[in-house]
């Protein structure tokens, strides 16, 4: 086979093999996918906090608004616009038991009408009450001045030790937690932070307690040589209800610890 001949056969097979490529793709050529429309949410109009609404507020027509919210997202306490066609003129004049932030959906169990009563009664739980006891100006009772409402404290009570006092011949002071774990609902007239301020002093402090420990405290507050201190708690260790641990009737000041469901008198 000659040179011309090997030629002729290497051009023959270069064109058959793009006849063979060209003809495998000359399929149909495929079609661009379709863009669906994406699904439509269900929304439904939810009041919101139209600004930072501090405790205590009670809500005007500039407290709130009406924002778009996922249908799928609602809660059953959250107030909607489908609810009825007085549903602002019920809401207007509440008060609200806890600070709102900006675009926070209100809900109806945070918000109470205040009636003729004010607002500290209209805050409290069922069953509890607000009990004031005396502190000092300058904090020295209640961790320096940073005890804000709603913030968990231990109630401790120093006192003069009578007995001590009489077997070591000079004055004896002891201390005795009486109660733990309380919520403050106010210092002083204060009930919320101000102006930035993150210390707030008063001559008073307010304890939400139930009937039983209001009276331990009023009684704890007037015995003689007794002064009443706040501790205050860390919030991992402010959860649960108020204690009461401290008996006033040995007039020892014992502590008494639950331990495991039954009281035990803690040696002094």
């Amino acid at each position: 086979m000659n040179r011309m001949q090997i030629a002729v056969l290497g051009v023959s097979i270069a064109a058959f093999g793009g006849a063979y490529v060209l003809f495998n793709n000359s399929g149909p050529t495929p079609t661009a996918p379709l863009a669906l429309p994406a699904p439509k949410i269900q929304t439904e109009e939810v009041l919101v906090a139209a600004q930072d609404v501090p405790m205590g507020t009670a809500i005007t027509d500039a407290s709130v608004t009406w924002q778009t919210w996922p249908s799928g997202m609602l809660s059953e306490q959250m107030i909607t616009k489908s609810s009825g066609p007085n549903v602002m003129a019920d809401i207007k004049g509440s008060m609200t038991r806890v600070a709102f932030l900006r675009g926070e959906p209100m809900r109806r169990d945070k918000l109470v009408k205040g009636g003729q009563g004010g607002f500290m009664s209209a805050i409290l739980p069922t069953g509890m009450r607000a009990v004031a006891i005396k502190i000092d100006n300058g904090g020295d009772s209640e961790a320096g001045g940073f005890i804000l409402p709603n913030d968990r404290v231990d109630v401790v009570r120093v006192y003069r030790d009578d007995e001590g006092t009489r077997a070591k011949g000079s004055e004896v002071m002891a201390s005795q937690t009486i109660l733990a774990n309380v919520r403050v609902l106010a210092i002083g007239q204060n009930v919320q932070e101000e102006n930035g301020k993150k210390v707030v002093t008063g001559g008073n402090a307010t304890l939400e307690l139930d009937p039983t420990q209001a009276e331990l405290i009023v009684l704890a507050q007037h015995m003689g040589g007794s002064n009443l201190h706040l501790v205050l708690r860390s919030l991992v260790d402010s959860g649960g209800n108020t204690e009461t641990v401290g008996d006033l009737a040995n007039g020892k000041g014992g502590l008494t610890i639950m331990r495991y469901g039954s009281a035990q008198q803690a040696a002094r």
